[in-house]
């Protein structure tokens, strides 16, 4: 799939959760991120909508059988587990694809890192 297939689908993904709010559609590797208050939380690749899962919600897509995103290392299959492969199901109504989008953005905001302060080490006074 092509960089701009992918970005035509993601934005129609958009256009249909648009009750989150306004969500943007970024360049995302191969694909098109999904973007909503500054945060990513979705994205498409090889035709595929891919959204964020961290513990509170993995459950919901391992019990409707998702897989998380993977591709093909240099060496290895690299297993992505921070995002799932949205069920087919879901992606059939639109209430049904809105909720799962607002609570994969709930994880991407849970999971958000902070940088931590930088704390200056005091200087030590050479002797001598």
């Amino acid at each position: 799939m092509s960089l701009h297939l992918a970005r035509a689908q993601a934005e129609e993904i958009a256009e249909r959760i648009a009750a989150l709010g306004p969500v943007s559609v970024t360049r995302f590797f191969s694909g098109a991120g999904l973007v909503l208050d500054g945060v990513q939380f979705a994205f498409v690749i090889a035709g595929s909508l891919y959204l964020k899962v961290d513990d509170e919600t993995r459950g919901r897509f391992e019990a409707a059988g998702a897989d998380p995103f993977s591709y093909s290392g240099p060496k290895k299959q690299v297993v992505v587990t921070s995002y799932y492969e949205t069920p087919a199901t879901v992606l059939e109504e639109d209430e049904a694809l809105t909720d799962w989008a607002a609570e994969a953005f709930a994880a991407a905001r849970r999971t958000q890192t902070k940088k931590p302060k930088r704390t200056r080490k005091p200087k030590v006074a050479k002797s001598g």
